[in-house]
Order: C-alpha cells, then sequence, then structure tokens
C-alpha cells in the first residue's frame, strides 16, 4: 500500500501563494493571488469560510501566520503594509496594525521557559478583573468595524489577548525591516542592522536568538546573495518574566484604544446629518430672505406676539413642515440618548480601564532595577496618563453640551410646533398651550444664543448658523470648536487662571476648550504610542549579530539552476545547532538525490522542490525526477534524520572559512546516508511543487506547480486503495529488510538536480508557504 492516505483533492479557481496549517485544529488557511484569504478543513478540503479582499485592508496577500492556540490567523499584505489578525471562527478582522515595510516573511512563536516566577505570574488571576467592570459589548446595529467587541456572550478582549504565556508575532519585511510584536499586537522590538530583504526567520523558544535569511542586492544589476544572520536577542531571555509582564500591560493599552477608537466611530454614526438641516434651512433664509431683520428678530417676535412675517411663514410651512419638525426633534432626542449612552458606558468605562493600566505600567517602570533595562520610562507614561485625564474631561464635556442641548431642542420643539400648528389653524392640544414664563425666558436665551447670524462662520463651513452644537465634537478635524462652551463666570476657571502655583499642578489635567473630542483621542494615542515606542527601541538596540554567513548567489540567468530557493525555511526552533539547519539546507538544494530501486537495479536522481519540518527527527519533503530521465514523476517523502544524529564525532569537522561563500565550500561538508523506509508515496497525475505539513496534527498538504491543484493526505496511515504493481513490489521489498536509501553526495556541483527556472514562480520562489510546524 502506498505510504500516506490521501483524504483530499481539489481543482481550485485561483492560484494559491500561501499555505499555512493550524497548529492546534485540522483546518489549513490559504491565500491566493486575487488577495482572498479561505479556511479549509481537512476532511474533503471543505471551505469553512473566505474573506474576501477589500480597499480598507488591502488585496495583496504576502505572508501567513497562525498564533500558537489556533484561535487567531495573522496575514500581511504588502499594498497597504497593514497586518490583520483575523478571528478563526469566522471571517473578521479582531485587530489590524500598519508597518512601514511591505512584510515578506511572518512567525508566531510561543515561548516555552518555565520558572517558578513566571509559572506564579501565569497562575496568577488578573487583578484588573477584580478592580474594574467588565466593558460593556458594543451595539450590534452599527458598522460592521464595531462587530469585534458586539457579541453579548464572548469576550472579544480576552479572545484578542489569548493565553496568558508569552507569543510573540516576528515580522520581516524589505529595507532590513523586522520587529516583533507581543501577543501579535503591540511591539516590543525594532531589531535595525540586517541588509537585504527578509526572506525568512524565527525566533528560538527561549528567546535566546533570531536567526534570519535576507537577499542583499547591491545594485539592481549585480547578483542578489543569501546571506544567514544569527542575531542575539539574550535581553529578552534574561528579562524573560519582566518583558511578559509588560507585554500583557501594552497589549491590553492596545485593545483599549482599540476599544475607544470603534466606541467614537459609533458615535460618529449615531450622529445623522439630518440634525444639520435646521442649520441649512436657516442659511437659505438668510440668503433668500428680502427683509434686514435678522433671524433671531424674526423668530423673537413670533415668541413674544405671535406673529411671523410672511417670508417666515413660508420657512416654517413650506419648507420645514410641521411633519418635518416632528421627525428632525425625533431624529435629534434620538441620536443624542444614543450618543450620552455610549460616552456613559462605553468612552467612560474604557478610559476609566486604559487609566488603570497605565497606571499600573508607571508603578512597573518606577521598579528601576528590574524595568529600566527595558526601556519602560515613568515620565513618558505619566505623560500617557494626563493625555488620558484630558480625553476623559472631554468627554464629560460633550456630555454636559448633549444634555444641555437636549433641553434646549425639547421646549424650542415644543414652542414652535405650537407655533406653526397656530399658523395653519389646526387644533392645539391644551397640554401642549400652557407656557410659563420661565418657558418662554428659556427660550428666548435659546434663540440669543444659537440664532445670531455669522459671516466669519459661513466662510469657514458655508453656513451662517451652529443651532446644533454636538457633531462639532465628533469631527475629526484639526480646526477648533465652532462654539466652544461658554467658560465666562465659571468660578473653577477664574480660580484656576489666577492661581500661578495650581495651573501648573500634574494633579490637574490640562483642558482644551476649543478641541473636539476626535483631536483630543488622536493626541492620546499619540501621547501613548510615543511612551510605549522607547521599550521597542532599547530591547531592538540591545540585539546583536553573533553570526553572519554568506550562502550563496542568485544569479540572473534563466538557465541557471536556482540553489536555495526555499530551503532557508527548514528551520526548528527547537534547536540553537547551526550545523543542523545548514546540513539540511545543503544537502537538499546542492547535491544530488538517488533513490535506488533495487529490484530493478536502477537508480534514479531527485531534486528537492520544497521541504519542511515534520518533527524534531523528520523532513517532510516533495522530489523531482531529474530532467534526463522520462517520466519525471513527484514523490512526497519522509526523510528521518535519526542518521543525522549518530557518530557524529566521529565525522570529519566542517571548518568554515568567513571569506567564501558557504556554496563554495560544500565540497568539504560532511555527508551522510539518510534511509527513506516505506515513508513515500508516487504523486500521480500531479506536478506536486509545494508542501506545508503539521507534525503535530500528522497532515500535509501538497500543491502544484500551476498553484491551483491541491492535495491533503494524513501521514501517520497507509492508503486503504490498491498500489500499482510496481509500488506493491517496492514495498514488499522494503518490508522484507531491503529499505530504499536516499544517497546525498555533493561531490559534483556541476551536475546539481533542480527545478528549472521557468518552473518555479517568482513570488512563490522566495516564500512557499509560511508554515513552521
Amino acid at each position: 500500500m502506498p505510504a500516506f492516505r490521501q483524504v483530499g483533492e481539489k481543482q481550485l479557481p485561483q492560484e494559491v501563494v500561501f499555505m499555512a496549517w493550524s497548529p492546534k485544529r485540522d483546518l489549513i488557511a490559504l491565500a491566493n493571488r486575487a488577495g482572498e484569504v479561505l479556511l479549509h478543513r481537512l476532511a474533503n478540503f471543505q471551505r469553512v469560510w473566505s474573506l474576501p479582499p477589500n480597499e480598507n485592508t488591502g488585496k495583496e496577500v504576502t505572508a501567513l501566520a497562525w498564533r500558537p492556540d489556533g484561535k487567531i490567523l495573522a496575514f500581511g499584505l504588502t499594498d497597504t503594509k497593514r497586518i490583520i489578525l483575523c478571528d478563526v471562527e469566522k471571517p473578521e478582522s479582531l485587530h489590524s496594525f500598519s508597518v512601514d515595510s511591505s512584510i515578506t516573511y511572518m512567525q508566531w512563536m510561543e515561548v516555552t521557559e518555565e520558572s517558578s516566577v513566571l509559572t506564579s505570574f501565569y497562575n496568577a488571576e488578573d487583578e484588573s478583573n477584580l478592580l474594574l467592570p467588565k466593558l460593556p459589548a458594543l451595539p450590534k446595529n452599527y458598522s460592521t468595524t464595531a462587530k469585534i467587541f458586539s457579541e453579548e456572550k464572548s469576550d472579544e478582549i480576552m479572545k484578542l489577548l489569548g493565553d496568558v504565556r508569552l507569543n510573540a508575532l516576528v515580522l520581516g519585511g524589505s529595507s532590513g525591516f523586522i520587529e516583533i510584536y507581543a501577543y501579535g499586537m503591540f511591539k516590543i522590538a525594532m531589531v535595525p542592522g540586517v541588509p537585504g530583504s527578509c526572506r525568512g526567520l524565527c525566533l528560538s523558544s527561549d528567546l535566546k536568538s533570531l536567526s534570519v535569511i535576507t537577499e542583499i542586492q547591491d545594485s539592481p544589476d549585480s547578483e542578489a546573495e543569501m546571506t544567514y544572520f544569527q542575531l542575539d536577542t539574550s535581553l529578552l531571555s534574561s528579562y524573560l518574566p519582566e518583558v511578559t509582564r509588560m507585554a500583557r500591560k501594552f497589549t491590553h493599552i492596545s485593545t483599549l484604544l482599540q476599544y475607544i477608537k470603534l466606541s467614537l466611530t459609533c458615535m460618529c454614526e449615531a450622529w445623522e446629518e439630518i440634525l444639520m438641516q435646521m442649520d441649512s434651512r436657516l442659511t437659505k433664509f438668510v440668503q433668500e430672505k428680502n427683509t434686514t431683520t435678522s433671524v433671531q428678530d424674526e423668530f423673537m417676535q413670533l415668541l413674544l406676539w405671535g406673529k411671523a412675517s410672511l417670508e417666515l411663514q413660508a420657512l416654517l410651512m413650506n419648507q420645514l413642515t410641521v411633519k418635518g419638525l416632528k421627525k428632525l426633534g425625533q431624529s435629534i432626542e434620538s441620536s443624542y440618548s444614543s450618543i450620552q449612552k455610549l460616552v456613559i458606558s462605553h468612552l467612560q468605562s474604557g478610559s476609566e480601564a486604559l487609566l488603570y493600566h497605565l497606571s499600573e505600567l508607571k508603578g512597573m517602570a518606577l521598579w528601576k532595577q528590574k524595568y529600566e533595562s527595558l526601556g519602560l520610562d515613568a515620565s513618558g507614561i505619566e505623560d500617557a496618563i494626563t493625555a488620558v485625564g484630558s480625553f476623559i474631561l472631554k468627554a464629560n464635556e460633550l456630555l454636559q453640551v448633549i444634555d444641555s442641548s437636549m433641553k434646549n431642542f425639547k421646549a424650542f420643539f415644543r414652542w414652535l410646533y405650537v407655533a406653526m400648528l397656530r399658523m395653519s389653524e389646526d387644533h392645539v392640544l391644551p397640554e401642549l398651550n400652557k407656557m410659563t414664563q420661565k418657558d418662554i425666558t428659556f427660550v428666548a436665551d435659546f434663540l440669543t444664543e444659537h440664532f445670531n447670524e455669522a459671516p466669519e462662520l459661513y466662510n469657514r463651513k458655508g453656513k451662517y448658523f451652529n443651532v446644533e452644537r454636538v457633531g462639532q465634537y465628533l469631527k475629526d478635524e484639526d480646526d477648533d470648536l465652532v462654539s466652544p462652551p461658554n467658560t465666562e463666570g465659571n468660578q473653577w476657571f477664574n480660580f484656576l487662571k489666577n492661581s500661578t502655583h495650581l495651573k501648573e499642578s500634574p494633579l490637574l489635567f490640562p483642558y482644551y476648550p476649543e478641541k473636539s473630542l476626535h483631536f483630543v483621542k488622536r493626541q492620546m494615542e499619540d501621547t501613548i504610542d510615543q511612551c510605549l515606542q522607547k521599550p521597542a527601541d532599547v530591547i531592538g538596540k540591545s540585539v546583536h549579530q553573533a553570526v553572519c554567513m554568506s550562502l550563496y548567489k542568485i544569479s540572473q540567468s534563466e538557465d541557471s539552476t536556482p540553489q536555495l530557493s526555499k530551503l532557508p525555511f527548514l528551520w526548528n526552533d527547537k534547536t540553537s545547532n547551526i550545523h543542523y539547519v545548514l546540513f539540511t539546507m545543503l544537502d537538499s538544494s546542492v547535491s544530488k538525490i538517488y533513490i535506488l530501486r533495487r529490484h530493478t537495479d536502477t537508480s534514479r536522481c531527485y531534486s528537492c522542490l520544497d521541504a519542511h519540518f515534520y518533527d524534531d527527527e523528520t523532513v517532510t519533503v516533495v522530489l523531482r525526477e531529474s530532467v534526463e530521465q522520462e517520466g519525471k514523476e513527484r514523490i512526497l517523502a519522509q526523510l528521518p534524520l535519526t542518521s543525522v544524529y549518530t557518530d557524529e564525532d566521529q565525522e570529519r569537522e566542517f571548518i568554515w572559512d568567513s571569506a567564501k561563500r558557504l556554496d563554495e565550500q560544500s565540497g568539504e561538508i560532511s555527508t551522510r546516508t539518510v534511509f527513506l523506509e516505506n515513508q513515500w508515496r508516487v504523486l500521480e497525475n500531479m506536478k506536486a511543487q509545494y508542501v506545508a505539513v503539521n507534525g503535530i496534527r500528522k497532515v500535509s498538504c501538497v500543491l502544484s506547480s500551476n498553484l491551483r491543484h491541491v492535495r491533503v493526505f494524513e501521514m501517520d496511515v497507509e492508503d486503504d486503495g490498491e498500489a500499482e504493481e510496481e509500488e506493491e513490489e517496492e514495498t514488499t521489498q522494503i518490508a522484507a529488510g531491503e529499505p530504499e536509501e536516499l544517497n546525498q553526495s555533493a561531490d559534483n556541483q556541476g551536475s546539481v538536480c533542480g527545478a528549472s527556472a521557468e518552473e518555479l514562480p517568482g513570488e512563490t520562489e522566495e516564500q512557499e508557504s509560511g508554515l513552521d510546524p
């Protein structure tokens, strides 16, 4: 029987450029050339969901990575330079952020180091859950951007944070771009000094080293050179408990900033354009009326004498109408009530939680023995706390404006409704007809304050009036408020103005009466980002180069044989032995591969098209018969590396010459024999090119060279179907104790068996699956 059981096969409508198996479930994520991200099940390769491209996120996916718990999928987009974190349960973005470079590779790793300090931190309950109320879910009746916090039965913030154990999303891009994001959300390291475009990277699970493969090209006409770097990240390892605590706080803060942003988005959607109708009607009235009487005087005459000019009657009865007035009043009441609830229940709750976590972060920064080396700055965090305080003050100011506007509009519309009913000679209900002197004074004050013509406002906003005062707070503009709150006669303001000591007191949050809520929010975000950026700079600068090794040059000739085009992805993050990594790379790429068919007494030459670590002891490979042979069959095989570790002391030691590229020294590297045994299978009727594997779930997915044909295999069981006669004979011989032999020899580089340049698509040649098992 053929090894490995085929459980699915499919022809896809779009070319697949990336594949990544979920580390915990039988799910595989695919990205195609159309920019679509898809999730499929192992069984029959059934589609679970698809996330189509859009203008906001981007259309060109260049990398995929799963969070170690398998609950979130990350993908990078090169056209928008954004990273999207997507929920595995449904195709929705949970979080996104921008980066400064196009991403070419990403890895999401989890720290496996254990210590008593870390264990106590992992087991300790988060005190914020005891001291802070749970953030209320955002309303579901707003845009899709707010849906990630709108599920009543799930805690989306905890879903974003994941387990307490530290995990990190490592991003590599063009022009030496390398950044590390704790929990996939907040940047904790920005690594400088690595030249070229990243083609592969791996952060060790103990955080001690970061391995990077880059493609360096000095000029457009020169040949690109692949180079291996090993970077020392011992600062992260030495301060692992502190880094974990700090990263956890950073992620809480990042999540709360997103929650506040989405709350403000809901508030902007709750504010309707219909609320501007009164301003636009009055502006049109000023432009068309022939009298010199001001609009304010027109309404005052109607209030005091019950008589209106013919022009005002035409405005009220023909343009505004009784029905339109009722609709406008209902819209204002509904909109203002919704905004008021969002401010009280969501904006203030999120801001208070943000203030709590920043205060805790400040306390950590004051423990200089532990956190000063990581770049945590107490003064910068104090500035962030102050900025959050200013935002809370502005939110409270908005509440006061909403409360005042609701009272004013309610009284004004009630009076105007009765006046319009009298103009139309309709019956007025007795309860509406009652109006005290206090009510008249209230409406008169409203008309005096809000119905003044402002020519300078027309030059700025195209209108003469600003009756509606709430919308200006929700505009994302740098301009000052059109109608800032009146602080004249405010005893507290006068007290602060006359007190030189209190004016500069750090205990008082600065107040910006002329600015909108959006402006203060952006100012708060910038201050927080600036204070939390310093640890990323400090940790990044502590990273230094330990090893630099030139591997090979990429020839520009079409006829040349590509070398090591993908095998730098062959990293096992559970080992720090560079020789082990380089052994696999060299023997799989610059050497012939022979499979001896004992029953025919012939040998066939194969080249390695793709390879990935299946587990610590096995590499999964796709082999292709050399060009000289007929048939050119493709084989999926498991290469056991047991023999690599045996008798290593007896092998002659390879002494690397730093003055030469590694491919120039391949003849001096010891070679070994690896036995395939029965772990191989001919891939019939398929021009296989790439493979993605998951050793934990014991599955693999093979992709053809046309990038549309996929086959899925379970790797730990044999196929139940009947095999061909030749395969049966070979399997019998293998079971009888004559294992097939994979003889790898690097003696003659001139006759390397490899794929032709035309059959390796340019984009997928650099990164084929982005998957580490």
